[in-house]
């Protein structure tokens, strides 16, 4: 049983993690063991129907030997928490050697990349776009042939840039030879929203009601959420996307955006996805994306930043005074409800005496109204004279340690 292919068509969301794979040419690599972990951690966020919600693209094992193991490794240990996937070039000798790296593991999965637009197709296999895609058809025909139970999905490189009538001739051609998914990748990352409800309209309407379309967009201009919420909004239900957004250049739609945007609030997948919708098998468990987005950092050395949205580090903090006695006035959400992130109290040049006095009493001290005052100017001066606006707690300390010890001296003194 395909179970993406019966996610999907029951209007569920299914996730294409590419983490592994694609946020490999983000320069980055993931050790297999940590492939295995990063599969069973984002699995787990669904979690006895983590096969159904997410395909983990777990290599490419045409690379070398060791990416071959990966992905096998992969496959063997990450199968009941994920669909694992290995990833081919469009050519008989690729596709045995994706399928040997997956087999018998369950919901086991090989994508094949073929060219769909004339520049494509001029440089992966010094043709026109007509000539690649028939070629792919007959590869695809002897993958299903030889595929033995595991799901074949095809992957059309430079989808937008294509003949659209084409792209959707041979999706719905694909599917009827036994395609699992057709993938439409927008390769070079230029798409605007607008130009991906209309490709993605256009291919489901040509290729037939049987073909299960998914979205690849790129982030190359900033828009690779947009667009993929423009393809589920026309439609598509499996979405491929990466931790972080890694992917080749600028990367591709994050992971922990699109489900964290897709879960938090059903009226705002509604807007998305059509009233009534039911994306989900199991809900998704929020709270698990922080700590599978600071692991994947640790591991990749892509950083978490204080702009990052969902897991960064300026996610739950609060550094100013009104924002700190009105939270919920100036958030988009709880973090604590929905992430399990308690606030943070942030010292910086901005701050308010309420917020000196919460940050003092978190470390320990409490302050009367003249030492408050006298602390905040501290923070102040701090901040501006080494140019950074986070005081640390630790520096913070120490000065209030001072600060109160020369109270104590001088109340000692006067009596």
């Amino acid at each position: 049983m395909d179970v993406v292919r019966e996610s999907a068509q029951a209007g569920r969301m299914v996730f294409f993690e590419e983490s592994a794979r694609d946020g490999a040419q983000a320069k980055t690599l993931m050790g297999a063991d940590f492939r295995v972990r990063l599969a069973r951690e984002q699995g787990a966020v669904f979690g006895a129907d983590g096969p159904r919600h997410v395909v983990f693209a777990a290599g490419f094992p045409s690379v070398c030997r060791q990416e071959f193991e990966a992905t096998r490794q992969v496959a063997l240990e990450a199968q009941g928490s994920v669909s694992p996937a290995a990833i081919c070039r469009g050519t008989v000798q690729d596709v045995r050697l994706a399928l040997s790296a997956v087999r018998g593991a369950a919901h086991a999965r090989v994508m094949v990349i073929v060219a769909a637009s004339e520049a494509t197709a001029c440089a992966l296999v010094h043709g026109d776009a007509r000539a690649a895609l028939a070629g792919g058809l007959e590869v695809v025909k002897e993958a299903v042939d030889l595929a033995d139970g595991i799901a074949v999905d095809v992957c059309l490189v430079d989808a937008p840039r294509a003949d659209h009538a084409l792209v959707a001739e041979y999706a719905g051609a694909l599917t009827a030879h036994g395609a699992g998914t057709i993938v439409l990748a927008d390769t070079v990352g230029d798409l605007l929203p607008g130009q991906t409800r209309a490709l993605f309209r256009q291919v489901a309407a040509g290729a037939g009601p049987e073909a299960v379309l998914v979205s690849h967009l790129h982030n190359d201009l900033g828009l690779g959420l947009a667009n993929t919420l423009a393809a589920l909004e026309s439609g598509v239900r499996v979405a491929a996307c990466s931790w972080l957004g890694m992917a080749e250049r600028s990367g591709m739609v994050a992971t922990e955006q699109l489900l964290f945007l897709l879960a938090h609030d059903p009226a705002k997948a509604a807007q998305v996805l059509g009233p009534g919708c039911e994306p989900w098998w199991t809900a998704p468990d929020l709270t698990r994306l922080p700590g599978i987005a600071r692991m994947v950092s640790a591991e990749t050395g892509v950083p978490l930043t204080v702009t990052t949205p969902v897991v960064g580090t300026g996610v739950a903090s609060i550094s100013t005074g009104t924002p700190f006695t009105h939270p919920q006035t100036f958030q988009p959400y709880d973090p604590q409800q929905h992430l399990g992130l308690a606030p943070t109290v942030v010292l910086t040049h901005l701050a308010s005496h309420r917020v000196l006095r919460a940050v003092a009493e978190r470390l320990g001290y409490t302050l009367d109204p003249e030492q408050a005052r006298t602390a905040l100017a501290w923070v102040k001066d701090r901040a501006y004279r080494l140019g950074r606006a986070v005081v640390a707690d630790a520096d913070f300390a120490a000065y209030l340690d001072g600060l109160t010890a020369q109270t104590a001296g001088t109340t000692s003194s006067a009596r």
